[in-house]
C-alpha cells in the first residue's frame, strides 16, 4: 500500500539558500527546509536542545527565526532502510491530519542528514505526566488510566507473544510488587498521587491481570487479545478480578509444590 511512497518523496536540497522554499503542490502543504535554518532553529542540534532519542535518532527541540516552535527528528546515519524509512514518513504524514498525530511541517534531505520537522506538542510524554514535572497535577486521573492500559493492551495485541530481549537480570516491578501482591495490600501498590480516587475493584483486576502477564512461565501468560477482554470487562463489572485471582492463586500453589 505505500510501496509508491518510496521513489518519489524527498528531493535533494543545497545548503545555499538562507529562505525555506514552500513546495509547489497544493497536495503537500509542507516547507523544503535548509540545513541552515534548521541548525539557527535548534542551536547546532545542541545536547540541551535533545528531547528523545530512539533506535531511528534524536528528537531536537527548536524555535524558528519566527518564533515557531519545532521539533526535529534527526535519522541516523543513511542507509537504504532509513532512506526507505524516511521517504514514508514525510508522505504519510504530509498527507495524514489528525488531532492525536503530530503536524509534519517539512523537513531537509541533503548529503547524510535526513531531518524531519514537526509541530511541537508542549504537552509532555505519558512518563512526564505520571513521574515527570508535571506529576503534581495529577493530570491523569483514574478512568484516563484505565483507557490508557486498554489502549496499550489493543496496542500490542498483534505483536509476537514472545520475544528475547538483550540485558541481565535486574530488580523490576513486578519483583517490587510481588509482596504487596501475596499479603492482599492492593493500596499499596496504587499510584498515591490519587489519593484514593479510583475504583478499588478495577485496580485489583489491573494488578491480578499485570501478575499474571509477568509469569515467569511463558506458557501462563495469557494471548494479548484476552488482556483487553479482561480489562474493558473490568469498566464494567467486578466478577473478573475473581477469575484472574483464581489463575493466580493457582500458579502460586504451583510454584510452592516445585
Amino acid at each position: 500500500m505505500i510501496l509508491k511512497c518510496f521513489c518519489c518523496v524527498y528531493r535533494e536540497v543545497e545548503e545555499e539558500p538562507k529562505i525555506s522554499k514552500k513546495n509547489s503542490s497544493r497536495e503537500y502543504p509542507w516547507e523544503i527546509y535548509t540545513l541552515k535554518e534548521i541548525l539557527h532553529a535548534t542551536n547546532n542540534f545542541h545536547e540541551d536542545n535533545k528531547i528523545g532519542e530512539g533506535g531511528y535518532g534524536s528528537v531536537y527541540w527548536g524555535q524558528t527565526s519566527t518564533g515557531t516552535e519545532i521539533a526535529v527528528k534527526r535519522l541516523k546515519a543513511m542507509s537504504s532502510k532509513a532512506e526507505m524509512e524516511f521517504a514514508v514518513e514525510v508522505e504519510m504524514l504530509g498527507r495524514a491530519r489528525h488531532k492525536n498525530l503530530l503536524g509534519l511541517r517539512g523537513f531537509y534531505a541533503g548529503g547524510n542528514e535526513r531531518l524531519i520537522v514537526y509541530d511541537y506538542m508542549p504537552n509532555h510524554s505519558l512518563i512526564a505526566h505520571l513521574h515527570g514535572q508535571v506529576d503534581e497535577d495529577c493530570l491523569l486521573d483514574w478512568n484516563r488510566r484505565m483507557n490508557i492500559m486498554i489502549g496499550s493492551a489493543e496496542g500490542i495485541a498483534a505483536k509476537k507473544p514472545l520475544q528475547k530481549l538483550p540485558g541481565g537480570l535486574k530488580r523490576d516491578i513486578v519483583q517490587w510488587a510481588t509482596p504487596y501482591v501475596q499479603k492482599g495490600a492492593f493500596d499499596h501498590i496504587a499510584d498515591p498521587r490519587l489519593k484514593g480516587r479510583y475504583d478499588r475493584a478495577q485496580l485489583n483486576l489491573a494488578i491480578m491481570i499485570a501478575m499474571r502477564c509477568s509469569d515467569t512461565n511463558a506458557e501462563n501468560r495469557p494471548p494479548m487479545m484476552k488482556v483487553v477482554e479482561w480489562l474493558n470487562g473490568g469498566l464494567g463489572r467486578t466478577k473478573q478480578v475473581s477469575d484472574v485471582e483464581d489463575m493466580v492463586d493457582e500458579d502460586e500453589d504451583e510454584e510452592e509444590k516445585l
